[in-house]
This record gives C-alpha cells, sequence and structure tokens, in this order.
C-alpha cells in the first residue's frame, strides 16, 4: 500500500505518519526544505516544501512505500510554459498545448510530452547519419589504423573501422524514446496518458534508450529537425529532472523534481534576452571573468549582463524566485547587487523577484549615488501577458541607465 503526502511550495510544515526510513531519506536527499521527527507524535514527521516540485516515490522493502508530491504555487501550465520557454524562446508558444484537464505537475508535464512526440512522429521518425565505430569482419568506412595495430597486433581480422550509416537511430529519436521510458517508470502518470506513451515506445522500439545515468546525446536544431524541437526541449526537461536511487537499507526513490530557483531564473534571464535583442548590444547569462577585487581573486557571476554597442556593460540584474523575510525583499540581496554594480562600474543595478512579498521599489546606496532597484513579475498571468511585463521591465531598465550614463539624457540624445 502506497500513502500520499501531499505538500505545497514553501507552505508552512505539516505532520505526516512515515516509516523512519522514509523520513530519514527525505530529511538526506535534500527533497524537501525540512524534515525532521516530530517532537509531540510519535512515528509522525514535520515535513514542509521549499523551492523542488514535482513528485518522488519512496519504496522500504516488503513495506509500505510513501509518494511526496510537492505542488507549484504557480498554476501547472504557467509552469510548463517556464520551463519550454527557458528552452526554446521563439519556438515554444507554437508549441504548446492544452493541459487544462491536469492539475498536477506529473501527469500534466507527461500529458504535454505525450503530446509534443506525437506531433513530432506524424511525418514518421528522422532519420540522419551516425557515425559508428566498431570491430568487424567486413571492411567499410574507414581503417581506424592505430587501434588497429594496438588491439589486434597485425592480425588481419577482425578490423577496426569507422563508418557513417544512415539511420533513425541518431540522438533526436533517442532522447525522445528515454523520455518515455523514464515517464513510464515514474509514479502517478495517469493511466490514459501511460496508454499513449505506451503506444510512442512502440514506434520508437528500434531506437536504443539512454544507459541510466548515461549523458544524453548532443544535438543542435536544424532545418531538418524543427519539427522535433518542442518534443527535444520537454524530453530533455525530463532527463534533467528525474532520478532514480537505490539507497541505504534497500530503500529505492523514483521521482520527477524542478528547482522553482533555477526554473525562474533561466525564464527571466531568457527572456531578458529576447526583450534586448532589438535594441542591439549583446546579453551574457551568468556572466563570466567578472571580478570584485583588482586582483581577480574574488570571482562574480551576475545572472545578466547586456553589453551596449560599445562593448561596455549597460545593465545588469539578478533573478530572486522567492524573498526569504516574512515582509519586504531581504537585504543580503541588496549587498550582492550593490557587489556587481561596483565592479561593472553600472550606476544602477536590478533584483528581480517573483511577485509576492512586496511591490517595486528602489534605494540609493549613502555616500555611493549607486540606485539598486527590486522589482516583481507577477507569474500567474497568460504567457503573453507575461512576455509583455518582462518587455516593459526591459524598456525601462534600458531608459534608466541610458538617462544615468548620459547624464540625464537618454542614450544617443544631445
Amino acid at each position: 500500500m502506497t500513502s500520499v503526502v501531499s505538500l505545497v511550495e514553501h507552505a508552512p510544515a505539516r505532520s505526516f505518519r512515515l516509516p523512519d526510513a522514509v523520513g530519514r531519506a527525505l530529511a538526506a536527499e535534500k527533497i524537501l526544505e525540512e524534515a525532521w521527527p516530530d517532537p509531540y507524535e510519535s512515528g509522525a514527521w514535520r515535513l514542509r516544501a521549499g523551492s523542488k516540485v514535482g513528485a518522488v516515490a519512496l519504496t522500504v522493502p516488503a513495506g509500505e512505500g510513501v509518494m511526496v508530491r510537492i505542488t507549484p504555487k504557480v498554476p501547472v501550465a504557467r509552469l510548463l510554459f517556464l520551463i519550454g520557454y527557458s528552452s526554446d524562446p521563439r519556438g515554444w508558444r507554437d508549441g504548446s498545448v492544452a493541459l487544462a484537464e491536469h492539475s498536477e505537475l506529473l501527469p500534466a508535464l507527461a500529458h504535454a510530452v505525450e503530446r509534443q512526440i506525437d506531433r513530432a512522429l506524424r511525418q514518421g521518425l528522422l532519420q540522419g547519419y551516425r557515425t559508428t565505430e566498431e570491430s568487424s569482419h567486413v571492411v567499410r568506412g574507414r581503417l581506424r589504423e592505430a587501434q588497429q595495430i594496438r588491439r589486434r597486433f597485425g592480425i588481419s581480422l577482425p578490423v577496426e573501422v569507422t563508418f557513417d550509416e544512415f539511420t533513425t537511430d541518431i540522438a533526436e529519436n533517442r532522447l525522445l524514446s528515454s523520455a518515455v521510458d523514464r515517464l513510464l517508470r515514474l509514479p502517478g502518470v495517469p493511466g490514459a496518458v501511460r496508454a499513449r506513451l505506451m503506444h510512442q515506445r512502440s514506434r520508437l522500439a528500434d531506437i536504443t534508450p539512454l544507459v541510466p545515468g548515461q549523458t544524453p546525446p548532443g544535438w543542435r536544431p536544424t532545418r531538418l529537425n524543427a519539427r522535433y524541437l518542442p518534443a527535444l526541449h520537454l524530453a530533455e526537461a525530463v532527463l534533467r529532472g528525474s532520478s532514480t536511487e537505490h539507497l541505504p537499507g534497500g530503500l529505492r526513490m523514483d521521482g520527477f523534481l524542478f528547482d522553482m530557483n533555477g526554473v525562474y531564473e533561466d525564464f527571466v534571464c531568457k527572456a531578458l534576452r529576447e526583450a534586448m535583442r532589438t535594441h542591439g548590444g549583446r546579453s551574457a547569462l551568468q556572466a563570466q571573468d567578472i571580478h570584485m577585487d583588482e586582483s581577480d581573486s574574488i570571482r562574480l557571476r551576475p545572472d545578466f549582463v547586456w553589453y551596449g554597442d560599445s562593448g561596455m556593460p549597460v545593465i545588469v540584474a539578478d533573478a530572486k524566485y522567492k524573498a526569504r523575510r516574512n515582509r519586504g525583499f531581504p537585504n543580503e540581496d541588496l549587498y550582492q547587487m550593490l557587489a556587481y554594480c561596483t565592479a561593472l562600474g553600472l550606476p544602477e543595478g536590478h533584483l528581480v523577484y517573483a511577485k509576492g512579498n512586496a511591490p517595486h521599489t528602489s534605494h540609493r546606496v549613502r555616500h555611493a549615488g549607486t540606485v539598486l532597484h527590486q522589482h516583481a513579475i507577477d507569474l500567474d498571468q497568460q504567457p503573453t501577458e507575461l512576455l509583455a511585463e518582462i518587455g516593459a521591465l526591459a524598456r525601462n531598465m534600458l531608459h534608466g541607465s541610458a538617462m544615468s550614463l548620459q547624464g540625464g539624457h537618454p542614450l544617443g540624445a544631445p
């Protein structure tokens, strides 16, 4: 029998009766923000979810299984939009699917993946060239001379060869096949969706799946695989977020989790980059080679830096999903942004929060004059409205930076 523990992202802690092995695993694996034995009830654990959302099943040998479901605060359809847009800002909206029938994350994700794979495969499996290296009794392609000498010591057969084969067993199809297999192993996928996933697996039956733990094969967008793109991005999200582990004591953990901190950060930075494209310059995400000190020993990594046409930094921003204080924004974020502005020589910096604790506010730093802006983005709105809000934020950033850098005049004005 499997009991269900239902939690909500960043909600207050609740008490649940759990096997001690499961409670210890939840605490050790950092699945939840907090997990500790309830001091007032024997056999119970106090659990509080943090920024990770999804579903995890923990199974005790010959004992009770526990399913932990963590629901995001944003609607599931909006979360999948954030993930999809981060993967492919220009193509995701055209490949979205209706998710109204699924209110939980894992069923909705499984449904979205199955629908996108179905669309991708309507014209048949994509074919391409795959480079293969093998030992063969027939010479084909090119002889690998160094391997032949090292492995065969002058023996003529078999020969070490490499050749390009035109096949359906390519990286794109392997990713789709592995994502389907992964979803079929996860608990909580509805029966109707599972049946459709089984159908997709039959269409991909001749494709070599990835070995658990194997790094997914690389691929790049081309004209030929354009119809695969939405499915490929979702398949990669499935493979990144899922895991299967065997823990001490024979406990098995199988699940799928998204970290909302990373999802929000990726979305904001990609959306800002898209909004800045029409203004020239270039954007750097997780900017490199920025140091706080003159000896370059203290490295800084702002989430987003926009460089103007001159190559000089103009805008710096950091995305923060959730403020940690009950009221207002945390002061430590301001200290971090001040360090970014000082290192980059900028008069302004921007912290972009998910709407929650406080509205937009600004602070002028005493004796320095640096202005630190704190913005709040409302995620609970339609994708077009959400992107429009990011676009307006980008324009405000550009205008404010232009005014500061040009002594009160818009960039390029006399």
